[in-house]
């Protein structure tokens, strides 16, 4: 049986629902049909009749004399949204979310509920709750601008201080025109974002620790266009899954970017570090650098224009390795071309990736001379500090050692 006659509109119908609840104990089991989807911003997420009706079992007990007044009704068809006030006392005895009762009253709470309609029942319920206002009603959230909540403040910005120096302790710098670098750490991973249009495109994805600083950076930079990935290894796709845009490599590298980030081909144990590096490096891979498997949009090959750079390829330490080359100035961004920095974090003179892993060490030897021949003025590695002066001898002395 329909919860009233279906010959009224639905904003007719949603504003009879609101003013039941809090009269009626079983307004919920009246009006919503059952297979009603429902979302409570904070509360519900992907539930149904049973839990709205739950959900409101808690709160009725909780709040025994619960109001929602309706503010204004807006809608067309079978969907409306409603604008409501809430008022009560949390007097109990039940909880609210596991809270006893305070006896806090909650008078002048507002909300926003979107409702679609059918034969007279709910079918959908949207629900928009102010979440710091109830909190702050219940007490468990300082009053504005009081001391504790500014004492609250300082403390939780100094965690984000502390934070942020722990894993991007030198934040975002420009490094080239149109070109900045963002250095996360463990193992002082870089990103580069490159000016693309009115945004930017990120040049390595670093790790997964690097989230949160990533895309802040990309943010203030005009927001994320795309990632390129300059390989798939783990700590280079770290960040990418998090972000909503396309994801390229080379057409070599799909396969590790997609799969394992280049556990196909790296020795399962890591038996080419010593302890204690082996086991931190396996941790490290799995907790820190590696955000999984990314989907590929597209790829790029030797010789495409990337914003302004031109895609090199030196395969080795991966078998789809790129570089961006640019050159108006002569900026080669490397990836894992090389290292500036040793198994233990401490800066190093240039030197070609550990051949354990490496795809083709060989290879990655003839790939590193292959950058040294385009004699760049800086070249920025994969992890740590860029190379300058004579770039070119650098890059070749490191090939020859490797």
């Amino acid at each position: 049986m329909a919860a009233t006659s279906t010959s009224q509109s639905a904003a007719e119908l949603a504003r009879e629902y609101f003013q039941s609840i809090g009269v009626e104990r079983d307004a919920q089991r009246r009006w919503y049909a059952d297979d009603a989807e429902v979302e409570i911003l904070g509360a519900l997420e992907d539930a149904g009749k049973a839990e709205v009706v739950a959900f409101f079992d808690m709160l009725n007990d909780a709040i025994p004399d619960l109001r929602l007044d309706v503010i204004d009704v807006i809608g067309e068809g079978d969907k409306v949204a409603v604008h409501w006030r809430m008022s009560g006392t949390f007097a109990g005895p039940g909880q609210f979310n596991g809270i006893d009762p305070t006896g806090a009253k909650l008078d002048g709470l507002t909300g926003v509920d979107v409702i679609t309609m059918r034969d007279g029942r709910i079918v959908r319920n949207d629900a928009y709750t102010d979440n710091m206002t109830i909190g702050r009603k219940l007490g468990l959230v300082p009053p504005a601008g009081s001391p504790v909540e500014q004492r609250m403040n300082k403390a939780f910005n100094a965690r984000t201080k502390v934070a942020r120096r722990l894993v991007t302790p030198h934040g975002v710098e420009e490094v080239a025109d149109g070109v900045w670098k963002l250095q996360g750490e463990p193992g002082k991973c870089n990103v580069y974002f490159v000016r693309d249009g009115d945004g930017v495109l990120m040049f390595d994805a670093g790790a997964r620790t690097m989230t949160k600083a990533v895309g802040a950076a990309a943010a203030q930079l005009g927001g994320l266009t795309r990632i390129v990935l300059g390989h798939g290894h783990t700590d280079h796709r770290g960040t990418a899954p998090a972000f909503d845009v396309p994801v390229l490599c080379h057409p070599d590298e799909v396969v590790d970017a997609e799969g394992t980030g280049g556990w196909r081909y790296w020795d399962s144990e890591l038996r080419h570090l010593r302890f204690p590096l082996r086991q931190a490096h396996r941790l490290l891979h799995a907790r820190a650098w590696d955000g999984g498997p990314v989907k590929i949009a597209d790829t790029v090959e030797e010789g495409d224009d990337v914003a302004g750079f031109r895609v090199v390829e030196i395969p080795g330490h991966a078998p789809g390795q790129i570089a961006l080359w640019r050159e108006s100035d002569r900026v080669a961004l490397s990836t894992d071309a090389f290292y500036t920095v040793d198994m233990w974090g401490r800066d190093s003179e240039p030197h070609l990736p550990m051949a354990g892993y490496n795809f083709d060490h060989e290879q990655a030897r003839a790939s590193l001379r292959k950058l040294a021949a385009l004699a760049p003025a800086v070249a920025h590695p994969g992890h740590a500090k860029p190379i300058t002066g004579d770039v070119k001898a650098q890059l070749e002395r490191a090939a020859e050692a490797g």
